[in-house]
């Protein structure tokens, strides 16, 4: 604060600056018609005495400010005077009530760039017509002038990134924090389970360019996530919405430890590729992996028909057990082929209870969507009309193997069939909870690495 005071002081010696009593109303109006302000051309002397009075905080807010003298005239509105201090009597974080006034951005930018030796000043597109009031600035003051260069600014799509409309979505709570996963934030990304690697894979992969209108789909996001979590996360068994299978065949109170892989490709004399999976009398799958009525197209469970356990047995459905009505099935009765000697072509993932009675580990489960139906909602005049309701759902009451009892939070995995999923902040010593990352497959079907 100190150097860009005495460098304002300096200006103002050199008639490149000016204290000025305009209302913002009246310099808004002087602009529009290329006026100088009526005390532009005052004695550079009272100039100084005013710009330490205000200093000293002798001056009430709104009642002045110092204005660059540069060029009213000039088509580019960023030459019109702009203005480098205005009077705040507020605090400063840092500088605590040592300063009445602070510098602009307009004046502060181009000169802590040069202070601190940047050697490229990076900004997006829309700071172009910026650059001549950047260096007008510094080759008035002489001083080092770092090389500046403008690109265009990442849009993705389905999402917003500017942060005033970020900052309304948080402030209005139409979202639960910066750190909300459905949101673009690093902090958002982070929580959702992204790693800086795939971040830095995907700007990488998409270069940079002065293209103003480019919008790059969430899809090619998504597609370096999934790279990355390939290679990091170990696979685990988690189902969402548990539906009752008890192996008639099997004895009660017998359980069958198996060996389940992390990694698809894992060695068979490495244990340390392999987790431990209970299978016992009482097994859950999936609600949407059965169905009453068969077809040629279906691979899940059906009445008399046999599917895989993943890395377990075949198991055939011999009965259906219903509710208060046909729609309500509350558990299935199925036999298993100790043998494996039947060799069918669904494979379904499931959990077991790890012992008789007990339920397996329960854990909440949060699934996100596109934060926008639009791809581009920027441009809606109603742009929070378009957010999708749809963006989250909570499920309670998943069951996971036992082996993710232990999972801490930062820890991912995929949950085989389901995605790639992170634990979440939010978890607790009772109850994990974890959030989906990605999904196996893009919104077009394409499948990612398995």
């Amino acid at each position: 604060f100190q150097e860009l005071y005495e460098l304002a002081v300096c200006l103002i010696k050199k008639g490149l600056a000016y204290v000025d009593h305009q209302t913002p109303e009246e310099i808004k109006e002087y602009r529009e018609k290329q006026m100088n302000s009526p005390w532009r051309d005052r004695p550079i002397e009272e100039s100084l005495k005013l710009f330490e009075d205000m200093r000293h905080g002798l001056v009430a807010e709104g009642k002045a400010t110092l204005r660059m003298k540069q060029d009213m005239q000039n088509d580019n509105k960023n030459m019109a005077d702009l203005i480098a201090y205005r009077i705040k009597f507020t605090p400063h974080p840092h500088a605590g009530d040592k300063w009445f006034i602070y510098p602009s951005y307009d004046y502060a930018h181009c000169l802590v760039d040069s202070l601190e030796n940047i050697t490229h000043s990076l900004c997006t597109l829309e700071f172009d017509i910026r650059r001549p009031s950047y260096y007008w600035l510094l080759v008035s003051l002489d001083q080092y002038q770092p090389y500046v260069w403008e690109y265009s600014r990442l849009n993705i799509s389905n999402n917003v990134m500017s942060k005033r409309k970020l900052n309304k979505l948080v402030t209005e709570k139409w979202v639960d924090g910066w750190d909300d996963p459905r949101l673009l934030t690093l902090a958002g990304l982070r929580r959702r389970g992204v790693s800086s690697t795939a971040i830095n894979s995907f700007i990488r992969g998409m270069g940079i360019t002065r293209s103003d209108n480019s919008l790059i789909r969430l899809e090619r996001l998504e597609y370096h996530i999934r790279e990355e979590l390939n290679k990091v996360a170990p696979r685990a068994m988690v189902v969402l919405h548990p539906l009752k299978v008890v192996i008639n065949n099997l004895d009660y109170g017998t359980i069958i430890d198996l060996d389940a892989k992390k990694w698809p490709d894992a060695p068979g004399d490495d244990a340390s590729a392999y987790y431990k999976v209970p299978f016992s009398r009482t097994v859950y799958i999936e609600q949407s992996d059965f169905r009453v009525k068969d077809s040629k197209d279906y691979y899940g469970l059906a009445p008399g028909k046999t599917v895989l356990l993943r890395y377990a047995f075949p198991i055939k459905c011999t009965e259906v057990i219903y509710g208060d009505n046909s729609d309500n099935i509350i558990e299935i009765r199925a036999e298993y082929d100790p043998s494996k000697a039947t060799k069918p072509k669904g494979v379904l993932h499931w959990v077991a209870e790890p012992s008789p009675g007990v339920n397996p580990l329960k854990v909440e489960i949060r699934l996100f969507e596109k934060l926008f139906l639009s791809e581009n909602p920027v441009e809606l005049e109603d742009w929070l009309g378009d957010l999708n309701p749809r963006s989250k759902e909570v499920i309670k009451g998943a069951y996971a193997v036992p082996s993710l009892a232990t999972a801490a939070l930062g820890d991912k995995f995929q949950f085989e069939r389901l995605g790639y999923f992170a634990v979440d902040s939010d978890s607790t010593a009772e109850e994990l909870v974890f959030n989906r990352t990605v999904t196996l497959r893009d919104s077009y079907g394409k499948a990612g690495p398995k």
